[in-house]
């Protein structure tokens, strides 16, 4: 029988964290799990779709895996979410800071298996956050954060769950990705290679 895993994107700005997931889904038809925010909607984001809406009581109702609350609205992921989305797949995915991802692993354990993005080439990461059309002030101040430093490295407490990808290049990081998806396919199935 096909374990259920939990594929935990993770890594510094700028590595591919959601063109990751986006490959996941349009390449392998694993879903994110759905996030919770009692921020408002912004124009064209859709309940269920981008975030799930919550209103503060609605938000306080859950069980979370993790939450945070930021520039005074609450974020978080749920137990409620993680299990709706396992009812319909073994294998689904969620995008996290290195800090979210280790409570997923000391919550989940097993059930995670981590892809930790990384680059080779700092400079690319700077390129890539311009490119996308992030304010140049902005970048330099994310770039300068703590959690950006910390998201460099690839923390010891994930490392017993983590498969490192490094996206300098899009061609040879979804190559790892696809040989990843393939291990973890056969292992989950309880065979081997």
């Amino acid at each position: 029988m096909t374990q259920q895993k939990l594929i935990v994107i993770t890594g510094a700005t700028g590595t591919g964290k959601t063109t990751v997931s986006r490959y996941l889904r349009e390449h392998y038809h694993i879903e994110r799990v759905m996030t919770h925010t009692t921020r408002p909607k912004r124009p064209g984001e859709v309940d269920g779709v981008d975030y799930f809406f919550e209103t503060p009581a609605s938000f306080a109702a859950k069980h979370y895996i993790e939450h945070v609350t930021y520039a005074g609205y609450q974020y978080g992921s749920s137990y409620e979410s993680l299990n709706a989305a396992w009812r319909h797949a073994n294998f689904v995915s969620i995008v996290l800071d290195t800090a979210g991802a280790i409570t997923y692993a000391d919550q989940l354990g097993a059930k995670i298996a981590v892809l930790y993005l990384t680059i080779e080439d700092p400079s690319i990461l700077r390129a890539r956050l311009l490119h996308r059309g992030d304010d140049p002030a902005m970048v330099e101040a994310r770039l300068a954060s703590p959690e950006y430093k910390r998201d460099l490295q690839l923390p010891t407490a994930l490392r017993p769950y983590a498969h490192v990808i490094v996206n300098d290049d899009w061609t040879a990081a979804a190559k790892q990705i696809d040989a990843f998806l393939k291990s973890l396919a056969l292992t989950s199935a309880g065979l081997s290679e």
